[in-house]
């Protein structure tokens, strides 16, 4: 017989023993195809405005005058904030921001109008509540606008009554012209930067504990000695028969996120959908790879899918979509290099918010393909395990 025909046997029998496994244990379909889809929807939906809408602030208006009263008509007309309440005391609003009734709240003393119009310079306000980290910056942006705002109203019209023309009053307000452009995500959708990276993110996490499940649950039964066996021993074809399967799943898994996010929510995508594409289906790859390669240095299911689970949360924070990895401290920037994440994030910006030639993410292709030869570290200690560890709770 051909060894190469055995071989082939071998492969298609603990691939269709592998599929079997996977149809008829109910936590193979919830954590490959129901989590997935529920996560899609979830954070998609989550922050389907792009931005958060009406966020309920108060205000404390002592001065209560027609100017400042168009000034809280004014805020109250943010797309961000809604003015919920109007509070007699700066004691009545501090007491409502503490008990999480508002996210912030906009403080005008009495005679606030008077020494504004004496061209005296008066103080006003505003306060947030940091621990809603998103809501207070969302506000503290909006309230400071409309303090600028409100000065430049006042100082306006005291400039028309000394007899300026509209001309030199702008001039005296705004001598030099600012415009702002938001490159890759002008509108300031906060779903584009992080829905791009939370997706992948989370199946990222899903496939590292389902790799490490498939394989050290194997143990756990007792069934890894007759897994080997029908992969004549070999632990490179054992390995491959198992992940084949599982990998055609994470592939259309994948794809599922993909169009999600730029057909369905029609995301960014300025360098067209084949680069995104390879680079999803590299971090599927590496992904098993990772958690092949916590079995082979673990031999328990528990402290492997612990350490999986912890490396794959820290993957969050440290791939740099939410905090800018250059003020990471030092170690922490170093240690940044060994998330997957960071890669397919760094090719995310290059490709889909920037559009550049795909040479320029070349490293980024390159690291992730070093990820795969992860596995190749230590397969003969798994292959011990597997034929030899005995499972103890």
């Amino acid at each position: 017989m051909n060894p190469n025909d055995e071989n082939k046997r071998a492969l298609m029998r603990v691939m269709r023993r592998e599929l079997l496994r996977m149809l008829s244990q109910p936590v193979y379909v919830f954590c490959m195809v129901v989590a997935p889809l529920v996560g899609y929807i979830f954070f998609t939906t989550l922050m389907g405005q792009g931005l958060p809408m009406d966020i309920p602030i108060g205000v404390v208006d002592e001065d209560n005058t027609a100017v400042t009263r168009q000034v809280l008509r004014n805020l109250d007309a943010f797309q961000q904030s809604e003015i919920v309440e109007q509070y007699a005391n700066f004691s009545e609003a501090r007491e409502a921001i503490q008990q999480g009734k508002i996210y912030a709240f906009y403080y005008i003393p009495k005679g606030t109008t008077e020494m504004a119009l004496s061209s005296k310079q008066p103080e006003v306000s505003f306060y947030t509540n940091p621990s809603y980290l998103v809501a207070a910056s969302l506000e503290y942006r909006d309230m400071k606008t409309m303090a600028e705002l409100a000065s430049g109203a006042i100082a306006r019209e005291t400039l028309y009554a000394k007899g300026y023309a509209d001309e030199q009053v702008m001039g005296i307000l705004q001598p030099i012209k600012m415009e702002m452009h938001a490159i890759g995500n002008p509108g300031l959708n906060y779903s584009i930067y992080l829905s791009n990276i939370l997706l992948p993110a989370m199946l990222m996490l899903l496939i590292f504990q389902v790799t490490i499940y498939s394989i050290h649950s194997e143990v756990k039964e007792g069934t890894s000695k007759h897994w080997m066996e029908m992969a004549n021993g070999n632990i490179y074809r054992a390995l491959a028969g198992k992940l084949l399967p599982q990998l055609a799943v994470w592939i259309v898994m994948g794809a599922t996120y993909m169009v999600v996010l730029y057909a369905f929510w029609d995301f960014p995508l300025k360098s067209g959908l084949w680069s995104m594409a390879l680079a999803a289906l590299l971090l599927i790859l590496v992904s098993q790879a990772f958690g092949v390669f916590l079995c082979e240095l673990l031999p328990s299911l528990r402290w492997a899918l612990s350490i999986a689970t912890l490396w794959g949360v820290l993957s969050f924070p440290i791939s740099g979509f939410s905090f800018p990895q250059i003020a990471f401290p030092a170690p922490l920037r170093a240690l940044s290099y060994l998330f997957p994440l960071r890669y397919y994030y760094l090719t995310y910006v290059d490709q889909a918010l920037n559009g550049l030639p795909l040479y320029y993410s070349w490293v980024n292709f390159a690291a992730l393909l070093a990820f795969l030869a992860l596995p190749l570290l230590l397969p003969n200690r798994l292959k011990k395990c597997l034929l030899e560890y005995q499972y103890t709770r």
